[in-house]
């Protein structure tokens, strides 16, 4: 795979500077970056972090950052018209900063809990969203992860029908879908029309125990994911998110990921 498909997170590096989160990355051989969503390496609100450093820090490691890591949209289930408000505020300011930043797409989190009850509420902000994104020609996506509606693949395709956009999607995450029990395959055609990025990590099940594995290691079937990603006409990045520093230092483990994706 080319070296311009794939990205890697910023997140085993969260509790670093951008700056040096960033150079970390480069030197392993990076030329692109998903930015996790909170300070210090991002914030939508300027009075926690100006976007002129992210894009200083950019600059100076020679990365380009192609995703935002975000968490817009938690409070669209909000029972306060005024959070809702806000949270429509807070989004559409991310969106502004990944047309600044130069990226593809954002994060984005379907309410808060699992209850498929708010997706009445939530879906028409999202639409709201969907359709200012799209103006902007950004897609948002919402991460396969536990505790979050994007978990439970029914509930996550109901929302993406329910909003209507192509802008508005899945944050593809076998890894996260295989480790909460669910077949990340055999969702994968529902999810196909939907899939908007995608998260890379390794894992597997050792009796009833999960464990996060090095890239190839594990029971996730990367030349399948990226074989039905290409063959749906998948456009955006592979973003590798090396969560096992207590494995092997991300400096040396994670140039092996890429050597290893860039192989597929």
């Amino acid at each position: 795979m080319e070296l311009e498909r794939i990205s890697a997170c910023t997140y085993p590096l969260r509790e670093r500077p951008v700056e040096e989160a960033l150079k970390s990355l480069a030197k392993c051989g990076f030329t692109k970056v998903d930015l996790w969503g909170r300070p210090p390496h991002f914030s939508a609100d300027p009075s926690q972090l100006d976007p002129k450093a992210i894009e200083a820090a950019a600059r100076s490691a020679g990365v380009q950052i192609a995703n935002l890591g975000s968490y817009p949209g938690a409070d669209f289930a909000s029972d306060s018209e005024a959070a809702r408000t806000q949270a429509l505020d807070e989004m559409r300011a991310t969106v502004d900063l990944a047309v600044r930043f130069g990226a593809r797409s954002i994060r984005v989190r379907p309410g808060t809990g699992e209850d498929p009850a708010v997706i009445g509420r939530i879906a028409p902000l999202f639409q709201e969203s969907a359709q200012y994104a799209a103006s902007r020609g950004i897609y948002l996506g919402m991460e396969n992860h536990q505790g979050s509606l994007a978990g439970l693949p029914d509930a996550c395709v109901e929302l993406c029908e329910r909003v209507g956009s192509d802008h508005f999607g899945i944050l593809y995450e076998p890894c996260n879908l295989m480790h909460a029990g669910v077949d990340y395959k055999a969702v994968f055609d529902g999810f196909a029309p939907w899939i908007v990025h995608i998260h890379v990590k390794d894992g597997r099940w050792a009796g009833d125990k999960f464990q996060a594995t090095h890239l190839g290691d594990g029971e996730i079937d990367y030349p399948w994911i990226v074989g039905e990603m290409r063959a749906m006409g998948y456009q955006g990045d592979y973003a590798l998110e090396y969560e096992i520093c207590e494995v092997e230092p991300l400096e040396t483990g994670l140039p092996r990921w890429l050597e290893y994706f860039r192989k597929l």
